[in-house]
């Protein structure tokens, strides 16, 4: 029997899970941190160090006291975190500023300029990310950084994602070049590749702008998979969390590509982690690129694997604004969607509210839906949003198979699968098949798995996902639904490409520019990869 804390880092709050080997989750809790965002830059979108770290703390101790044990017990901990969240810190690894979160897009214009420049010599690395960068990941947000604060560029040492921050916090390493980097972070959002040499070089950085001078070099450190120890817990933060000092602590990774493993992927599945936005994961035994899919790396989500990402960037995040639009909450709107037919309301949705992040990975498009009459509601509206994150999800399904990944079952993890069994069955009905769903909460289960390798308590990954991973509920799609949810996908599909890159490509970003430009220069509305 061993014991071992699993912590997840999401968009609002901190999950922290104690698991036994034997008897699965002990206990858990949750803290809450602020993210800033600002009304006159819909793309800013930041958060605190140390309101993280405040976090992770309280929920330890409350996750420590509802599990009913000794916080001295637990022989290991690992932690994910949303990404790409990129921090600049000094030369002790302090804070310069806060965290750029994953939903950051202020730098789409830098995204644009590495994507132009990339392409023009021809870097290989940027087809391994799908063939554009993305506003979400780490050089365009440092270059961001670096361009708007030049009273600051002297005190920067390097940059760190959260997961790597988090953790070299957590062992006491204060030095840059010490620091444990997560292939899967940097392979997916800064275009490292072990067969490339690592990161990009030196001379396309510069020619993207001088001030990536030297940034390569900053960006050094021990790149490892998720199966290696990151260091181990000092005795200042076991004090902060009630835990002992010296257990180990895993290389981190994200929390949708530990969630995927908490879902209990293997290979031929695809998991869904549906909330806020949607990650589209899955493993392959061998890398191929997949034109559009924003990461192909070996050694992510399963160290003995190429971990596969794509996704949408707004997926819980449309629905919460739909809601709030019209003044009440997802959960009242929902009721009585259960009734809705395929197709019924007449509206078609292109869930573009925070931009593409695949296959077309555009910044700047934004939502549409189609078919709007007097009589529509908001919970009209609702329920298109739901048949639109399907069919956009089909979409990258289909470019995936093409590419020879298997898409044999298809698993709906993250948070709102577990509470909205009418887009389990839209999932079902849109995709032609049966929809897994987690019989038990897999948050922080991913990150559990990980700190019972890293405690010896189990050999494998499989091992681990076979001992505590929960069975599935199976949604079975409706023969008449799908039928007709064909046809309405040839329409979709149509539609999205029409307005994502062809004949009316540039309408959504005109009229993005066109509102930048109201706004004196602001940005307009969110970008994303």
């Amino acid at each position: 029997m061993s014991i071992v804390a699993g912590v997840d880092f999401g968009t609002l709050s901190v999950r922290v899970s104690i698991f036994d080997s034997a008897q699965g989750r002990l206990g858990s809790a949750t803290a809450e941190y602020p993210l800033v965002r600002k009304k006159d830059d819909p793309d800013h979108a930041t958060q605190s160090h140390s309101d993280h770290m405040r976090a992770l703390a309280r929920a330890m101790r409350v996750a420590i006291e509802d599990a009913g044990i000794d916080g001295q017990a637990i022989e290991a901990i690992a932690l994910d975190t949303t990404g790409s969240s990129v921090i600049p810190v000094d030369a002790q690894l302090n804070p310069i500023d806060d965290y750029y979160l994953w939903c950051d897009h202020r730098g789409w214009r830098e995204a644009g300029e590495i994507t132009s420049i990339a392409r023009s010599r021809g870097l290989e690395a940027i087809d391994w990310c799908g063939g554009i960068y993305s506003s979400e990941w780490g050089f365009a947000k440092l270059l961001h950084w670096l361009r708007n604060n030049p009273a600051k560029r002297e005190r920067f040492a390097t940059a760190l994602e959260h997961c790597d921050m988090v953790a070299a916090v957590l062992c006491g390493i204060d030095d840059p070049a010490r620091v444990p980097r997560s292939v899967c972070a940097m392979g997916h959002k800064w275009m490292w590749n072990r067969e490339l040499g690592g990161l990009p070089p030196d001379e396309f950085l510069t020619t993207v702008d001088p001030l990536f001078a030297g940034v390569r070099a900053k960006l050094s450190g021990d790149y490892a998979t998720s199966d290696r120890i990151a260091g181990h817990l000092s005795s200042e933060w076991a004090e902060k969390l009630g835990l002992r000092s010296g257990i180990p602590i895993p290389v981190g990774a994200f929390d949708a590509h530990w969630d995927a493993i908490g879902a209990g992927v293997r290979l031929g599945d695809v998991v869904n982690v549906v909330g806020t936005s949607t990650c589209i994961m899955a493993i392959s035994e061998r890398p191929a690129l997949i034109p559009g899919v924003c990461g192909v790396v070996p050694g992510s989500i399963h160290p003995g694997f190429t971990g596969i990402e794509a996704g949408l960037s707004a997926t819980g995040d449309i629905f919460d604004a739909i809601a709030r639009r019209a003044g009440t909450t997802v959960a009242e709107l929902s009721r009585g969607s259960v009734h809705y037919r395929a197709g019924e309301t007449g509206l078609l949705r292109l869930t573009w509210d925070n931009g593409d992040r695949t296959v077309l990975v555009n910044p700047e498009l934004s939502g549409v839906t189609l078919g709007w009459r007097l009589t529509h509601t908001a919970q009209d509206e609702l329920f298109a949003a739901i048949e639109g994150t399907a069919f956009h999800t089909r979409v990258i399904l289909e470019r995936m198979e093409e590419h020879g990944v298997p898409v044999r079952r298809i698993i709906n993890g993250g948070g709102i699968p577990q509470r909205n069994a009418v887009l389990n069955q839209v999932y079902a009905n849109v995709l032609g098949k049966p929809i897994l769903v987690p019989k038990g909460d897999v948050t922080s289960l991913g990150s559990a798995v990980f700190a019972f390798l890293a405690a010896g308590a189990f050999e494998s990954v499989e091992q681990a996902q076979d001992a505590l991973c929960p069975g599935f509920e199976t949604i079975e799609p409706d023969p008449a639904a799908a039928a007709r949810y064909r046809e309405l996908y040839a329409v979709f599909r149509r539609l999205y490409f029409a307005f994502g890159e062809r004949e009316l490509g540039d309408i959504l970003p005109s009229l993005r520019r066109i509102a930048a430009d109201a706004r004196g220069g602001q940005s307009a509305g969110n970008a994303a990869g």
